[in-house]
C-alpha cells in the first residue's frame, strides 16, 4: 500500500483540527519548530504542509506574526441602504469600526464632482477600518459637502457612527445611487493595515449616497479585503 506524504498527513491532521474547533477564524497557529517538534519531522515538512493550506485558502500568513486560520466570509449586501454593523450583525458576526481620520480640506477634482460642488470646496473626510470579529476586513474613506453639514466632525466623534452623525445633521436617511466595482492588488498600506500580503486581491467600491431629493451627501471609497467577505448585490433592495 502506497503511504501519503507526511506533508499530506500533517495538513491534514491540522485541517481536521480546525474543522473541529481546536483552533478558530483568526487564530495562530503553533510556530513552525512546534510542530516540527508535535509530528516528529522537519521544519521543511510542517511548511510544505503549512503551504497546502493557504493555498486551500484554510490558513493566512501574515508576514512577522506567523500563520493564521482564515476566517470565513462573510456576506455582504449591497444594496440601496449599505449599512456596515446592520449588514454584519444580520450575519451573525460582530461588527466595529476604527475611525483613523477625522478632517476638512478641499475637495479635488474627482469628490467634487460626484458631490455636485464647485472645485476646490470644503470637505469632511472620514478615515477608518472596518473589523468583523475584531479582524479588519476593509478600509474605507468618505468624504462630505462641509458647508452642508458643518458639524458633522464634531458628531462623529460622539457616535462613531456616520449614519448617526447624519441623523444629528438633520439627515435622518440616505440611499444608494450608484456602486462601481473594481479589483485591485493590495498596495503596502493597505496590506499592512488589512493584515494581508502585500499584492493580494482587493475589491474596491466607489459609491455615491444621495438624500430623499437627490441631491449627493456622500463619497465613499472602500477597499475590501478579497477573501474576508462575499459582496452580494441586490438591485431591486427597496431598503
Amino acid at each position: 500500500m502506497t503511504r501519503s506524504p507526511i506533508w499530506k498527513s500533517i495538513s491534514t491532521a491540522l485541517a481536521a483540527e480546525i474543522a473541529q474547533g481546536r483552533y478558530h477564524p483568526g487564530d495562530r497557529l503553533p510556530t513552525e519548530a512546534e510542530l516540527a517538534a508535535r509530528f516528529g519531522v522537519n521544519r521543511h515538512t510542517v511548511r510544505h504542509a503549512l503551504s497546502a493550506l493557504v493555498e486551500q485558502g484554510t490558513l493566512r500568513t501574515r508576514r512577522g506574526a506567523g500563520v493564521f486560520v482564515a476566517a470565513r466570509p462573510t456576506d455582504y449586501a449591497l444594496g440601496r441602504r449599505v449599512r456596515f454593523h446592520q449588514n454584519v450583525a444580520a450575519s451573525g458576526r460582530t461588527p466595529s469600526r476604527r475611525v483613523t481620520l477625522r478632517a476638512t480640506r478641499s475637495a479635488d477634482p474627482r469628490e467634487a464632482a460626484a458631490l455636485h460642488l464647485a472645485e476646490g470646496a470644503a470637505v469632511h473626510v472620514i478615515e477608518g477600518v472596518s473589523l468583523i470579529d475584531d479582524q479588519p476586513v476593509a478600509v474605507f474613506r468618505s468624504v462630505f459637502d462641509a458647508l452642508r453639514f458643518p458639524a458633522l466632525l464634531d458628531h462623529m466623534a460622539e457616535q462613531n457612527s456616520v449614519t448617526a452623525a447624519l441623523a444629528a445633521c438633520g439627515l435622518t436617511d440616505y440611499t444608494r445611487a450608484e456602486t462601481r466595482l473594481t479589483a485591485k492588488a493590495a498596495p503596502a498600506t493597505l496590506a499592512l493595515t488589512l493584515q494581508i500580503a502585500e499584492g493580494a486581491p482587493l475589491l474596491r467600491s466607489v459609491a455615491v449616497n444621495v438624500d430623499a431629493a437627490g441631491i449627493p451627501v456622500e463619497y465613499g471609497t472602500t477597499w475590501f479585503a478579497g477573501d474576508r467577505v462575499t459582496l452580494t448585490i441586490h438591485p431591486d433592495d427597496k431598503g
